[in-house]
């Protein structure tokens, strides 16, 4: 069943003075209108998530707050089966002085993320997320497992008008989760991985860039669904935004479609059917109650990540592959989806 969402276009608090969730933020919006001002700790999460595509390689960085730790990462992928991949994450116990900032990128005073040595070494990364004339500043350091450096430096463009989805999520007053994602950005730069450099626009192919910037308090265990893709397809630049599972029985959803940068909210809960024992068998993404969404995901790689050290337990099967189907936006515009890249993961968190 669809929902009815409040859709907000005003500046507005996430929080109350004693830190419950504020009633008058829950809702969703075109542009990021939302500010985080958490209190207290424990529970609360905080995390910026880039990701950049193109036709044949990917980066994405990753900077979050934990509460009792925080973790910036970097990790690249160039497709087929000799490829390269690899990560690089960096635990910086709480306290050692990562902030991550109350306002999203590309929101009016929104500040920068800088965390990680100048110059890295073994494990350590350095991330930089800087908003400047035109765009976000991504750029970002470390080594590769052989020890060879690595550079990133994204510029991510903001078109002008351009509309994401920003949705807070309330499990309950004390318990809520503020998520602005953002689609279908087009980004131009490289990743230079000693002397070879991977061109991100340009002569580099279409590059696009997403970005997920959360902020919130949760429960101990959660497990979700999310997909995203982002691209030209049948004539338009299309970015798809979906989210499973960790919303259900809220009231809200993260659901969403970017088509030549006019979002479509979509207010109900999607039906995701994929195979949790075959990791690269297809997907299918769909909306229940009509045919807006109807969508086949192909998976060509998985990214596994499973972690059992205590207070958190993962274990993250994140598939990277193409869309095919059709979707309709809110103005009834039909669009024939045809090999859009992007992905689909499904998630376990006790944290």
């Amino acid at each position: 069943m669809a929902t009815h969402e409040n859709e907000i276009t005003e500046p507005v608090d996430l929080c109350l003075p004693d830190g419950r969730l504020d009633p008058a933020a829950v809702g969703w919006s075109r542009v990021p209108l939302h500010r985080a001002n958490l209190r207290g700790w424990g529970r609360t999460k905080r995390w910026e998530h880039w990701c950049v595509t193109t036709p044949t390689h990917l980066v994405a960085l990753t900077v979050s707050d934990l509460d009792f730790l925080a973790l910036n990462s970097l990790y690249l992928l160039e497709y087929g089966p000799t490829g390269l991949e690899f990560e690089r994450a960096a635990v910086v116990p709480a306290g050692r002085g990562v902030r991550l900032p109350d306002t999203v990128a590309g929101a009016p005073g929104a500040e920068g993320v800088v965390v990680g040595p100048e110059r890295p070494t073994g494990g350590k990364v350095r991330v930089e997320i800087r908003d400047e004339d035109g765009g976000t500043r991504l750029k970002a350091r470390c080594l590769t497992p052989d020890r060879l450096p690595v550079e990133v430096d994204l510029l991510v463009e903001r078109p002008e008008g351009h509309e994401s989805l920003s949705v807070v999520v309330p499990w309950s007053e004390r318990r809520f989760q503020y998520t602005s994602k953002q689609t279908a950005l087009p980004a131009t730069g490289g990743v230079r991985i000693g002397t070879e450099v991977l061109g991100f626009g340009g002569d580099g192919g279409e590059a696009w860039a997403v970005l997920d910037h959360g902020r919130g308090r949760w429960p101990r265990t959660v497990d979700w669904n999310w997909g995203a893709a982002s691209g030209r397809t049948d004539g338009h630049t299309v970015g798809l935004q979906f989210g499973g599972r960790w919303t259900v029985g809220t009231g809200s959803t993260e659901n969403g479609l970017c088509v030549d940068g006019r979002l479509t909210k979509i207010g109900e809960e999607l039906d995701w059917r994929w195979s949790p024992s075959d990791l690269l068998a297809p997907w299918t993404i769909r909306t229940p109650s009509s045919d807006q969404v109807d969508l086949r995901f192909t998976p060509f790689h998985n990214r596994s990540a499973h972690t059992n050290a205590g207070l958190i337990v993962n274990r993250t099967d994140q598939r990277f592959g193409h869309y095919d189907g059709r979707i309709r936006t809110d103005d009834g515009i039909e669009i024939t989806v045809e090999r859009l890249l992007g992905w689909a993961e499904d998630v376990h968190m006790r944290w």
